[in-house]
């Protein structure tokens, strides 16, 4: 039954548009598949993404943007910043009470806030639209810069587990981060994201 909702609550949710003070995450649709493929198929990218086969081509964002909406445990947002594509950020849902954070940038806009500033907007939308105790998120060892956004937002780190990547072709030690929900409301001082 719980999943049934989460899967109801999320083919709504992929109609909801989050505006941040210099972002706007909406749904990706295939007008958006050469700027996906820019973004994902940059090796420094697919490089910090487990899912994600390198070279990733438009063939790969093709098929990626047109079964999101048959995929039942994901909600994906295209990140834009002043109407140009910048990044991707997703709930996964591999855990039917808990969904995983995830998301990527292009590496030109790296340092500059996006990625925090996209991935409170998503764990707003997570803790506020769903009834979950806590969200999940992880990070390559070799990237500081992703533990370094989730930090920000609060996560805690529990540990390193092995993960698969296939960009990689191999498995590669992942830091591994939990959200509580008492942690998120004592933090909420942050900019909420607007929702239309």
């Amino acid at each position: 039954m719980l999943q049934e909702t989460l899967t109801q609550n999320l083919r709504e949710s992929r109609a909801i548009v989050l505006e941040t003070k210099r972002l706007v995450l909406r749904q990706p649709t295939l007008a958006d598949i050469k700027a996906i493929a820019g973004i994902v198929g940059d090796h420094r990218v697919a490089s910090n993404l487990r899912r994600v086969p390198h070279p990733y081509s438009q063939d790969d964002a093709t098929h990626f943007v047109s079964t999101m909406a048959n995929v039942g445990g994901m909600t994906t947002f295209l990140i834009e910043r002043q109407n140009a594509a910048v990044g991707l950020a997703s709930l996964t849902w591999e855990k039917s009470d808990a969904p995983e954070l995830g998301y990527c940038l292009d590496a030109d806009h790296w340092g500059q806030g996006f990625a925090t500033e996209a991935a409170r907007a998503l764990i707003d939308f997570a803790f506020e639209e769903f009834s979950i105790d806590v969200v999940y998120s992880g990070a390559r060892v070799l990237n500081p810069a992703s533990r370094h956004v989730l930090e920000k937002c609060g996560f805690q780190w529990t540990g390193v587990e092995l993960h698969r990547f296939l960009a990689l072709g191999s498995s590669t030690p992942v830091d591994r981060f939990r959200l509580e929900r008492g942690v998120w409301s004592s933090l909420k001082g942050w900019s909420n994201a607007i929702r239309r």
